[in-house]
């Protein structure tokens, strides 16, 4: 666990969360839930389970390998998005299965589920049977176009990404468009999700109820690029998509060099006069063409030529030093390997070490971690992960619910767990 001192607890330590969620966007809003210090509870079906757990590559004796090779591999994506929660395995579709959902329901805080709108509702197990049994539940629904949408069907990340403009912002003009490296929606949607969770949290402090929380990953991320003002830019005869660059702001993206790329960001008058003496071109400074804010984007197209002419004659390490002399914001463009281990990521524990519960690893594999960092509390994951479907499930049944022996025998002999 990461903490700041021995004596600190977790923010939301005390809660308790259902989690119906599977695959990754609902996973991860939980995830940030555990790590915060809530008790999440892995709510998955007996047989199957999460989709996740089927997702290459697999992790176990072998190392890792692409093709599950053996029954105690498991796949890298289970082993980061179901940390430090607790799994138990219910059939949401038999009758016995719903009856132990609500009594889970009457004893949590919140409940969160990413199925497509109105399943959870159909299975009997979601925002009205939830509050029936318990007024004070806090129940979430991530959904791809929104709990009141019926006929967007199942929606994933790409699709997302697509139907947002997300995607067409991305690429060279005239060239096709392109999908954002990492599932962008997926991620986005679920932080959304744990602030509209923590609100009505902090409501139910004032009200003594709870309420629904729904957020939709095609609006979660409609938003984002509604930041940008596409049609102001459109009536004004501005490209939509520029590439590398963002020429309203020029000179300010990615410039190539003899060996890579690098960021450059040198907007304001004294980055630009910075940028021009790294050049070894100070007299640019006094171009009309681009001597101020407004000639520079006017003229965009030809000042990134002029610093790509520059920056092609050189090595990254070279231009970084050139502009960094200059205090021009600039950074090499790393590969996803090299920035998970950054020592400033790894030592506010950004990104974490993962392992598998049985085998050790010849090869670093770092995963997300939670990165917030609080003066008075910690972050980090309980040491628990359901290896097997249904891990905890004594666990759970008898501690937080009160069965005994002959309940829970009487579950698994009828297939509910």
């Amino acid at each position: 666990m990461n903490t700041a001192s021995a004596s600190q607890s977790r923010p939301l330590e005390g809660l308790t969360v259902i989690d119906l969620t599977r695959a990754l966007a609902g996973p991860y809003a939980t995830l940030l839930l555990a790590g915060l210090g809530a008790k999440v509870i892995k709510v998955e079906e007996p047989k199957g389970g999460d989709l996740a757990r089927e997702n290459s590559p697999y992790l176990g004796r072998d190392g890792v390998i692409v093709e599950r090779a053996h029954d105690d591999d498991i796949s890298l994506s289970h082993l980061t998005r179901a940390r430090g929660k607790y799994g138990v395995s219910l059939d949401l579709k038999s009758a016995e299965g719903r009856a132990v959902f609500l009594d889970l329901a009457a004893k949590a805080d919140i409940v969160v589920e990413n199925f497509t709108a109105g399943t959870a509702d159909r299975l009997g197990v979601g925002y009205e049977a939830c509050r029936a049994v318990n007024p004070r539940i806090v129940f979430a629904s991530l959904s791809g176009f929104g709990a009141t949408d019926r006929d967007g069907g199942k929606a994933m990340d790409v699709i997302i990404q697509a139907l947002s403009g997300a995607m067409f912002t991305s690429g060279e003009p005239g060239h096709p468009p392109v999908r954002i490296g990492i599932p962008i929606a997926d991620m986005l949607a679920p932080v959304f999700t744990v602030i509209g969770i923590l609100a009505a949290i902090e409501q139910r402090h004032r009200t003594g109820t709870g309420q629904h929380v729904d957020v939709s990953m095609l609006g979660a991320l409609t938003s984002f690029v509604a930041i940008e003002n596409w049609s102001a830019m459109a009536a004004a005869g501005m490209a939509s998509r520029t590439g590398l660059t963002v020429q309203r702001l020029s000179p300010f993206g990615v410039f190539e060099c003899a060996d890579g790329y690098v960021a450059v960001v040198a907007v304001h008058e004294p980055l630009a006069r910075g940028l021009f003496a790294a050049m070894g071109q100070p007299e640019l400074a006094q171009d009309p063409r681009f001597a101020n804010r407004d000639a520079r984007v006017a003229n965009a197209t030809e000042l990134e030529a002029r610093i790509n002419a520059w920056s092609r004659t050189l090595p990254t390490a070279e231009v970084v030093r050139l502009l960094e002399a200059q205090k021009v914001p600039v950074a090499p463009v790393r590969h996803p390997e090299d920035a998970l281990v950054d020592p400033r990521v790894v030592e506010r524990m950004e990104t974490m070490e993962v392992h598998h519960p049985r085998y050790g690893s010849n090869i670093d594999l770092r995963t997300a971690g939670i990165p917030i960092q609080f003066s008075g509390a910690a972050t980090g994951f309980d040491d628990v992960l359901p290896v097997q479907i249904g891990e905890h499930n004594e666990e759970i049944l008898r501690e937080l619910l009160g069965y005994d022996d002959a309940r829970i025998a009487a579950l698994k002999a009828a297939g509910t767990l």
